[in-house]
């Protein structure tokens, strides 16, 4: 079992970091929405290839959006593990089809989430209620005695709030249940990678160190099964009652 962090930090204060850095243009926050989180890189579920790879593909992604935007487009681009979420509003059902496709060619990246809205863009206002709500839902991750804030990506889009991270069936119903709670979500999206709690304790497998190619393995009787593959992550919704 790993130990919580005992770092802790008043909502007031992150609500009031994560708002001022919004309306100041953070990148951080424009691309991956992930300003404190980026701070603590102990104890991740990602590997630090993966880590490297996320930084890469909301910096590439996010440029190659910009180069297809409209006058009416307002884009995010978030990436957990190489799985990117994209969010905000375009114009039309073209552009949000192109969109996907101009960031599913990104380097590394192994899925998209499509949530762009189809619509006029949000105005100053509700981005900015948009970032409070960001900042009261990490802040309540990070005051959860039973969760680690660093396995959460938290982005708020016109009161959805969406959740990425490589979690448990329980840590996935339990940061579910902390956003609902939170005054002003409208929608809460999950966007987990949803694994054992036995996965989380098996190391990666080392990275090979030479490139000579090894003579090829006499062939098996009989082939073994194969492995079962995780589910790929997707968007669940679950709507605030």
């Amino acid at each position: 079992m790993k130990r919580k962090s005992p770092f802790s930090f008043p909502v007031a204060s992150i609500v009031a970091a994560l708002l001022a850095a919004s309306l100041a243009g953070c990148a951080q926050l424009v691309v991956g929405g992930a300003a404190v989180s980026s701070m603590i890189m102990t104890s991740e579920r990602r590997s630090s290839g993966a880590q490297v790879d996320d930084e890469s593909i909301e910096f590439h992604g996010a440029r190659r959006l910009n180069e297809i935007a409209g006058d009416l487009s307002h884009f995010n681009i978030t990436s957990y593990n190489r799985q990117v979420l994209l969010t905000g509003e375009v114009a039309t059902e073209a552009e949000k089809q192109q969109a996907e496709q101009v960031v599913s060619r990104v380097n590394a990246v192994r899925g998209v989430v499509n949530e762009l809205a189809v619509r006029a863009p949000t105005t100053l206002a509700q981005r900015s209620g948009d970032v409070l709500i960001t900042g009261k839902v990490r802040a309540s991750i990070v005051d959860a005695s039973d969760l680690q804030s660093i396995h959460f990506k938290v982005v708020t889009e016109r009161s959805t709030v969406y959740l990425m991270g490589r979690v448990t069936a329980r840590e996935a119903d339990r940061a579910t249940q902390i956003a609902r709670q939170i005054n002003g979500v409208q929608r809460v999206v999950r966007v987990f990678e949803v694994v054992s709690p036995e996965e989380l304790h098996l190391a990666p497998a080392p990275a090979p160190v030479n490139t000579v190619t090894p003579a090829p393995a006499p062939a098996p009787l009989a082939a073994p099964a194969p492995a079962p593959q995780p589910a790929p992550a997707g968007a669940v919704s679950t709507p605030v009652r």
